[in-house]
C-alpha cells in the first residue's frame, strides 16, 4: 500500500515566511488535509513557530535550509546560486519521490526555473504554465496562463488548453471541460494571427477530454461561460489582477455600505450568514494558489502577501492535484494533438519566417 501523503514546504517563501507558511500548514490540517509536511527553512525560525502550533505535533519534520531565494532575484541567478536553499529544498524532495507536491510562496520566476530544471517537462513542452482557479457565477473556471508566459505562439495556446483541461477534470472534477480562447471578439477574424491560428488548431483536432467553445470575452470569464479559459500570461496576469483589485473594492464598498447607519446594519444582521458566504467568495485568500503546469511533478505557487487562510487553500489545491490523474491526462492529449496536427505546426512556421 502507498505511504500517506507528503507535501514539500518552502517555509521561508512569501512576505512573511513562517509566521504564515507554518500556521497555513496548521490550518490545512484542521481542513482535514491528511498529509505530512517537510518544512523546508531557518531551523531556529521553524522551531519557534511550529512549537506555537499544537496541530502540527507529529505531522511536520523540519528541513534546515541555509539560505532563502531573495524576492528580487532574478530567475537565472537563483538557478546559479540556489541550490541549498528552502525553494530548492522544497523542489529536490518532489523531485527525489520524497515528497508528492510543493508549495511556495516565493519568487515566481525563479520558483519556475528552479522547478523546471529540477522536475523538467512533460513530453516536449517548453516552459510551464501557471494557472488561476477562478471564481465565477457557475462555479470555478481555469484561466492561464497567469504569469508564466508573456507572448505565446499558437502551438502553445493549444497546449495551455491541454493543461487547462487537465487540471480543471483534476480540481473542480469536470468530465469533459470546455475551453475558451480569451479574444477581443467571438468573431473568427477578430484578434492576432497567433489567436485565429490557435482557434483553427483547436477546432480541428479532435480531443477526446476537452471540448473547444471558441473564443470568449473578458466578461465571460466571471459569467462562467467555460471551465477553461486561455490566454497568453501578459493579458491573463492583468485580468487577475483586475478581478483581484474588484473583489477587494466589492468587499470594502459592501462593508461601508451595510455599516451606513442603523437600518442598515439591521439588515446586514438579518442577512449575515449569507453575507458571509458572500466575503468568503470575494476573499482573494480562498482562490490562492496557482500550480505550474506542464512540469514532471507538482509545484503550486502561493501569493507572496497572502495570509495563512490563503496559504492553506494553497496546499489544499496542491493535496487534490496530487491525489488525482491529471499529469496522464496530460499526456494522453499531447499525444493526439501530436498525432493529429503536425503539418498545421509546420506552417505556421514556415509562414512567420515568410
Amino acid at each position: 500500500m502507498p505511504g500517506p501523503l507528503v507535501i514539500s514546504i518552502d517555509a521561508m517563501g512569501g512576505d512573511h515566511g513562517p509566521a504564515v507558511t507554518a500556521p497555513g500548514v496548521a490550518r490545512a490540517i484542521k481542513d482535514a488535509v491528511g498529509a505530512r509536511f517537510l518544512l523546508h527553512g531557518d531551523e531556529t525560525a521553524l522551531k519557534a513557530a511550529v512549537s506555537k502550533l499544537p496541530a502540527l505535533e507529529g505531522r511536520v519534520e523540519i528541513r534546515h535550509a541555509e539560505r532563502v531565494v531573495g524576492a528580487e532575484e532574478k530567475p537565472a541567478q537563483a538557478m546559479r546560486r540556489g541550490k541549498g536553499t528552502s525553494m530548492w529544498n522544497a523542489i529536490e524532495s518532489v523531485r527525489s519521490g520524497e515528497a508528492a507536491a510543493c508549495v511556495s510562496a516565493g519568487n515566481t520566476g525563479a520558483l519556475m526555473a528552479i522547478a523546471k530544471l529540477q522536475l523538467r517537462m512533460s513530453a516536449d513542452l517548453e516552459r510551464p504554465a501557471l494557472v488561476a482557479n477562478w471564481p465565477t457565477l457557475r462555479g470555478r473556471t481555469a484561466v492561464l496562463d497567469v504569469g508564466a508566459n508573456i507572448s505565446c505562439d499558437a502551438r502553445r495556446l493549444v497546449e495551455f488548453a491541454i493543461l487547462g483541461a487537465a487540471f480543471h477534470h483534476a480540481v473542480n472534477g469536470s468530465v469533459r471541460p470546455t475551453v475558451g480562447l480569451l479574444n477581443v471578439g467571438s468573431e473568427d477574424e477578430k484578434g492576432h494571427e497567433e489567436v485565429r491560428e490557435a482557434n483553427r488548431l483547436l477546432r480541428e483536432t479532435r480531443f477526446e477530454d476537452l471540448q473547444y467553445h471558441g473564443f470568449v470575452e473578458g466578461d465571460d470569464i466571471a459569467k462562467g461561460t467555460v471551465d477553461v479559459v486561455v490566454t497568453d500570461a501578459f493579458t491573463g496576469n492583468v485580468a487577475l489582477k483586475t478581478g483581484e483589485g474588484l473583489a477587494r473594492y466589492f468587499r470594502a464598498m459592501l462593508r461601508n455600505a451595510l455599516g451606513s447607519g442603523p437600518f442598515a446594519r439591521l439588515g446586514a444582521l438579518l442577512a449575515s450568514a449569507a453575507l458571509r458566504r458572500m466575503a468568503s467568495e470575494l476573499d482573494p485568500s480562498s482562490i490562492n494558489g496557482g500550480p505550474f503546469l506542464g512540469l514532471n511533478g507538482i509545484v503550486v505557487k502561493s501569493h507572496g502577501g497572502t495570509d495563512a487562510r490563503g496559504f492553506a487553500t494553497a496546499i489544499r489545491l496542491a493535496a487534490d492535484l496530487a491525489a488525482s490523474d491529471f499529469v496522464a491526462h496530460i499526456d494522453r492529449n499531447l499525444r493526439t494533438l501530436t498525432a493529429q496536427a503536425p503539418r498545421t505546426t509546420v506552417e505556421v512556421g514556415e509562414r512567420t519566417k515568410a
